[in-house]
């Protein structure tokens, strides 16, 4: 299995288990991710986590040695599709959701951190939205929840320059809502949120949700995922994967 799902005290955590692979996404996670959203519709569940296996990454985005399969403009849509789907539907959760980034989360995995309500990055961890660098856009819908996020250029820089960042400039950048230390520090963030009735995370979560209707986030990510797909189909795009195939089983 490559995800589990626990839950503890109403606290519902989602965990990618791929260490060997940096626990990059297959089909089988996105199906996890789906099962977390169905799972989290029990109304006794306060808060929602997603986190990884190990310390060296939260996840390294799509597996490209099962992804690079996919050719097509229409091919690679389906694949965006599902995923802007299942990460849209985290980010509307009725609950707070919670990215606890244990290691490297770059590309498609600061996606999925970027859907979360809260960004909890341990302090060795290096995260970016490198997609450029293989001649494609964000496609989950992530670049559209970053400039939601983070004020305009600072969210345009980090889309356009495709590097990583250090914890502490995402920190600074206003992406990591807490550098994390220590256990302690860990520890710390949830206490502080069960201090303050599940009912009242609620309330406010659901404002979140009217602005985003209002807003028409969901329309946005679409559009978003149209435009990553068809630079997919690019030869640019291709020969990119294929350079980064290569150096990485030399």
């Amino acid at each position: 299995m490559s995800y589990t799902i626990g839950l503890k005290d109403g606290i519902m955590t989602f965990t990618i288990d791929r260490p060997h692979i940096r626990n990059a996404v297959n089909d089988e996670v996105t199906a996890g991710l789906e099962e977390l959203v169905q799972k989290a519709q029990d109304p006794s569940i306060r808060l929602i986590i997603i986190t990884a296996s190990g310390k060296q990454a939260f996840c390294s985005g799509g597996d490209l040695s099962v992804f690079h399969a996919l050719r097509t403009e229409e091919q690679a849509y389906g694949m965006l599709k599902r995923m802007s789907d299942v990460l849209y539907s985290i980010k509307t959760l009725p609950v707070p959701v919670v990215a606890v980034v244990n290691g490297a989360a770059v590309g498609g995995g600061c996606e999925i951190a970027t859907a979360c309500d809260y960004r909890l990055v341990w302090d060795h961890a290096k995260c970016g939205f490198i997609q450029g660098t293989l001649a494609i856009t964000s496609g989950w819908g992530g670049g559209t929840y970053l400039l939601e996020t983070l004020q305009h250029d600072k969210a345009l820089k980090m889309l356009s320059e495709a590097k990583v960042y250090t914890a502490n400039e995402m920190k600074e950048l206003g992406w990591a809502s807490a550098v994390i230390h220590n256990e302690q520090d860990h520890e710390e963030f949830f206490e502080s949120m069960k201090k303050i009735h599940p009912d009242v995370h609620r309330a406010y979560k659901e404002m979140a949700i009217r602005k985003w209707h209002m807003t028409g986030l969901q329309e946005r990510v679409e559009q978003e995922v149209r435009r990553c797909a068809i630079l997919w189909e690019k030869d640019a795009h291709h020969d990119a994967v294929d350079n980064f195939l290569n150096k990485s089983q030399k």
